[in-house]
């Protein structure tokens, strides 16, 4: 039996794994879309923003739209490293 590579635990929650998977694919995405894809409630998924930003996975820059706030998020390369380490992690699993 091989040695298992540790998961990384930010990215093994579903909801945040739902969120960089979404943001690896695309330069970035507001929040309203990623809510709607993802099925979150508003509440739910900004906390779990908020852990992804403060691990320096995602930023979140927040603007107007006209009146309207709008909040977009876009992947860090330090994100799209822990996705591809925990995506490489996850075939370990897999495989065995």
């Amino acid at each position: 039996m091989a040695d298992f590579e540790p998961l990384d635990p930010l990215l093994h929650s579903q909801l945040r794994l739902a969120v960089m998977s979404l943001l690896i694919s695309v330069e970035s995405a507001e929040f309203v879309f990623i809510k709607e894809k993802t099925g979150s409630t508003a509440g739910n998924l900004s906390v779990q923003l908020d852990k992804l930003s403060k691990a320096n996975y995602i930023e979140v820059s927040k603007s107007f739209k006209g009146k309207k706030p709008l909040t977009s998020c876009k992947i860090t390369k330090q994100g799209v490293m822990a996705f591809e380490s925990y995506v490489k992690a996850l075939n370990g699993y897999i495989k065995e």
